[in-house]
């Protein structure tokens, strides 16, 4: 994927939350939405490069992430 092909995609996935904000009205759905989305491509993205990396260090990191996902979820 190119610079710009994700640049577009984020966009795109940002896009969806302004529409679903407009109906609701609820300020705090924003932030988090972000957040829940960048968490997602953090993972997404180190998992695609860490293929020669250490499995334990690996299992710690995305259990890591997974966690503040889940604190995201929970504010």
């Amino acid at each position: 994927m190119t610079a710009k092909e994700k640049a577009e995609a984020l966009v795109e996935k940002f896009e969806q939350i302004d529409t679903y904000v407009m109906t609701t009205r609820y300020d705090r759905i924003v932030p988090k939405q972000c957040a829940l989305i960048c968490v997602d491509e953090v993972i997404k993205e180190h998992c695609k490069e860490s293929e020669n990396k250490n499995p334990i260090a690996q299992d710690r990191w995305i259990s890591f992430w997974i966690e503040v996902k889940q604190e995201i979820e929970n504010l």
